[in-house]
């Protein structure tokens, strides 16, 4: 049975993602940065027949929670199958270049950008152990520097979130540069996007939870011959899914 570690996984797409990957067959850790909240949910999982998930305390943007989850998972399972960068925040809204104070920023990136990082460098040897890891960094079109200069891009006159897209844009660059070093070995690592989503994120606006999650699973079980380094967004480009970085 393979492992999966999703962060952010007690609400929304993260939730989703769970009950996709529970059906499939995995063995979940649902990553939650408030662990009763975290055991709320897996108790209602539980009850509507779904199994092997277990949930597991991880903020972030404490180290000390990511390191008691890796040690947990190291006793329980020994190894991880996929982790799936899921944990995310959007910041005051709305933002703007000049009037946005720093402190948001910080705020922002600490869980977009440093949460994916230190999240990832700390289960790395253990994703290691797999015969096929992978890692699906959880992104969003506003990240895409292509995209977000284009004025024949739909979205170009939406309201910009200058704080938001800057972190996923920067995500998107340790993605890239992540899986050129790993080019050499089985991993398959990239950025997805899974489209403006009916959720507490958004307001819930936007298409279907269970297809957002189905985005990224499908990422998260790419065969060996699949893509690596790559940024897709399949609401944005629904014909080959990949985008402009």
């Amino acid at each position: 049975m393979k492992s999966v570690l999703i962060t952010g996984a007690n609400k929304g797409i993260g939730l989703e993602t769970v009950k996709q990957l529970s059906r499939r067959g995995f063995f979940v850790y649902l990553g939650s940065r408030d662990i009763e909240k975290g055991n709320v949910v897996a108790n209602e999982l539980a009850m509507n027949g779904f199994v092997n998930i277990r949930p597991i305390e991880i903020d972030v943007t404490k180290p000390e929670t990511i390191l008691s989850a890796y040690s947990i998972i190291q006793k329980e399972y020994g190894h991880l199958d996929v982790l799936i960068n899921n944990a995310g925040i959007s910041g005051i809204v709305p933002q703007n270049s000049l009037e946005t104070n720093i402190d948001t920023y910080k705020e922002v990136f600490d869980t977009n950008l440093y949460g994916v990082i230190r999240v990832t460098q700390t289960f790395i040897s253990l994703l290691q152990k797999s015969a096929e890891p992978r890692i699906v960094n959880v992104s969003t079109s506003v990240g895409s520097l292509a995209l977000q200069s284009n004025p024949e891009w739909p979205a170009f006159d939406y309201a910009k979130y200058v704080v938001y897209g800057s972190s996923k844009a920067a995500m998107n660059m340790y993605t890239i540069h992540l899986a050129y070093e790993m080019r050499a070995t089985p991993f398959k690592i990239n950025a997805v996007c899974p489209g403006l989503t009916k959720t507490d994120f958004t307001n819930f606006n936007g298409g279907e939870v269970d297809v957002a999650a189905n985005r990224i699973i499908k990422y998260a079980l790419i065969d060996e011959s699949g893509p690596t380094g790559k940024f897709f967004s399949e609401e944005t480009n629904p014909e080959v899914g990949e985008i402009p970085w």
